[in-house]
């Protein structure tokens, strides 16, 4: 079983930063695929930015491109999500999730069977 545990949401306004950390226990933590999800009110959840395990990959919803950046550092069994000039529409519940989905699924929630509680960021205007 693998617990995943995410922090570091918060208020901040438009233009601002803050980074998301996400710890995932379990073995060979290198292996695991780790993506971030985000839902915002009333609408569906989605796919924000996945790394995959070793060699490391990166995926980004084009809306994140450029201003968002997704890290792993292995020792520590962690994740992080840095979010620069961030926008109102950031505004959502980002999740964390792990899985080994193969890499055509890394950008796909059915790919990960373990998920964080969420922690939420709101973007002010």
């Amino acid at each position: 079983q693998v617990q995943v545990v995410e922090s570091g949401g918060g208020v901040v306004q438009a233009g601002g930063s803050l980074r998301l950390s996400c710890a995932a226990s379990g073995p060979t933590f290198s292996t695991w695929a780790l993506g971030w999800f985000r839902q915002a009110p009333g609408k569906e959840r989605e796919f924000v930015a996945a790394i995959s395990g070793t060699p490391e990959m990166t995926y980004y919803t084009d809306s994140v491109k450029g201003r968002f950046t997704i890290s792993r550092d292995n020792a520590k069994n962690t994740v992080y999500l840095q979010m620069n000039s961030l926008k109102p529409e950031d505004t959502a519940v980002y999740y964390c999730a792990a899985g080994r989905p193969p890499n055509h699924f890394l950008t796909a929630a059915r790919g990960y069977p373990y998920w964080g509680q969420g922690t939420r960021v709101t973007v002010s205007s």
